[in-house]
């Protein structure tokens, strides 16, 4: 099986983008007008190891992302984006990809997989529209409604119609509509796939000064492939920054929503979600502390099936759906960028706790310290070392995460 993914790999890999630029000749020359075909690679290495208690087996995933695709010029504001994807184990498969049977360790959700990542015409124009129609990435605000799962290897994409208007330069209007879901688990997986949804995407947004975006928003999830996590959401943000003088800046999100059954979900609930999240930022050094609380009446919680859910309530990924009793995350943050100069002038430590309990009863689940450094070698290069740790209390089990990431783009 390995041999004929590798083989399949070497054979779409040319016709997305390792060879010269189409149409290219040798008296091409950079004042001449812009390639109509340009190419681009990108590989990404990741090593995973996780400790989990409840298995006998710590999980060791070392895996190898290979991204190739191709972006045409722009002709009247219609250009087009093809991109494919080739995911690789590489060593022993010591770990559950959600695929492979390896049911005695620790989920890595890395599957093998080679696909069609994106394919999608696009039109612009600009600073007043920018409307895609294909199999795309689509990222909305923080991510914590609809993202594209970015930090596991295969994205999460949506084959959708998105776009999104300005009719000021401090307005913007979105909405999308997506009919299929294309989830990290990949097409091999009963659940990598979301067929003949009805999710509409809506969000407006009003820039206002000294005061910071605005922006109110509905999602509306009809997945008949998992009817529980079908719901009506609506919710206003507000997000800013303000300077304090010298170098000192005040930074703020507050968010609230109301999520309801939707469609096909067979029972009827209504629950709210908050976040407050005051930061300052002083020189190198950022520092926020947030408030979040899901809802859960301890049958039905408020779900973000769509997120990119890695980026919220702790790195060991316990929390990636809501518990029935619902989520309320305290947290610290803190992100350092201690050299000025150098090799490692761009470099970043990051260091996070969270502490959770339910939103009803008050139970305490548990405790995570997640740690991370960021070195960008150059540009399209990166090298990263990443840490998790949650403590368990009345949820789940204790785990130990540790990542080591690098990324090559070309």
């Amino acid at each position: 099986m390995k041999k004929r993914f590798l083989t399949r790999l070497l054979i779409i890999a040319p016709l997305c983008g390792f060879p010269a630029i189409a149409g290219a000749t040798e008296t091409d020359t950079a004042e001449e007008a812009p390639p109509i075909i340009d190419p681009y690679v990108d590989f990404r290495y990741r090593l995973e190891l996780v400790d989990q208690d409840g298995f006998a087996n710590d999980a060791t995933a070392s895996t190898l992302r290979i991204r190739a695709g191709v972006r045409t010029r722009e002709w009247n504001g219609l250009s087009a984006h093809v991109q494919a994807e080739g995911i690789v184990h590489l060593g022993p498969e010591d770990f559950n990809d959600t695929v492979n049977g390896r049911g005695a360790f620790p989920v890595v959700a890395d599957p093998e997989d080679l696909l069609l990542n994106q394919a999608y015409i696009r039109w612009q124009l600009p600073d007043r529209v920018d409307a895609r129609v294909g199999r795309q990435v689509i990222n909305i605000d923080n991510q914590r409604w609809i993202g594209s799962v970015g930090w596991r290897q295969n994205d999460q994409t949506f084959d959708a119609a998105f776009a999104t208007a300005h009719p000021s330069p401090a307005t913007s209007i979105t909405y999308g509509y997506a009919w299929r879901v294309n989830r990290i688990f990949g097409p091999d997986s009963p659940q990598g796939i979301w067929r003949d949804n009805d999710i509409h995407m809506i969000r407006g947004s009003l820039d206002v000064e000294n005061v910071g975006t605005i922006s109110a928003y509905g999602y509306l999830l009809d997945i008949p492939d998992a009817p529980v996590n079908s719901s009506r959401t609506w919710g206003l943000r507000l997000t800013g920054q303000q300077p304090a003088g010298g170098d000192i800046t005040l930074t703020y999100a507050a968010e609230y929503a109301r999520q309801s059954d939707h469609a096909g979900h067979p029972r009827d609930f209504s629950l709210s979600y908050l976040l407050l999240q005051p930061g300052i930022t002083a020189g190198p050094v950022a520092l926020r502390l947030g408030y979040e609380r899901l809802g859960g009446n301890g049958v039905d919680a408020l779900q973000t099936p769509l997120a990119t859910l890695h980026a919220f309530n702790g790195w060991s990924d316990k929390f990636l759906r809501t518990p029935p009793n619902g989520l309320r995350d305290l947290y610290a943050d803190a992100t350092i960028r201690p050299f000025r100069s150098g090799f490692l002038q761009n470099s970043a430590f990051r260091i996070a706790y969270h502490d959770f309990r339910s939103t009803r009863a008050d139970m305490h689940y548990g405790r995570e310290w997640n740690a991370q450094f960021t070195v960008p070698l150059r540009p399209g290069w990166s090298v990263a070392v990443k840490y998790a740790d949650y403590d368990a209390d009345r949820f789940a089990t204790d785990t130990r995460k540790f990542w080591l990431t690098t990324q090559i783009s070309f």
